[in-house]
């Protein structure tokens, strides 16, 4: 990611319910797509391991 563009996955609909992503300075920023004034910081090690564990489906729902 080498944008300071906010983006938000490709599997949130039209309206704004999601997290957008962002780089901005080498670090890595979060925002509420419906409350974007809010801007969260995590140290990159910390992302990384959320982005490991989306990954891993340790968050996936079962129904």
């Amino acid at each position: 990611m080498a944008s300071h563009t906010w983006q938000k996955s490709s599997y949130s609909g039209a309206n704004n319910d999601c997290i957008e992503v962002r780089t901005a300075g080498g670090l890595v920023e979060l925002r509420e797509s419906d409350d974007p004034g809010v801007i969260v910081r995590p140290p990159l090690f910390a992302f990384t391991g959320l982005l490991n564990s989306i990954k891993a489906g340790e968050f996936d729902r079962w129904e």
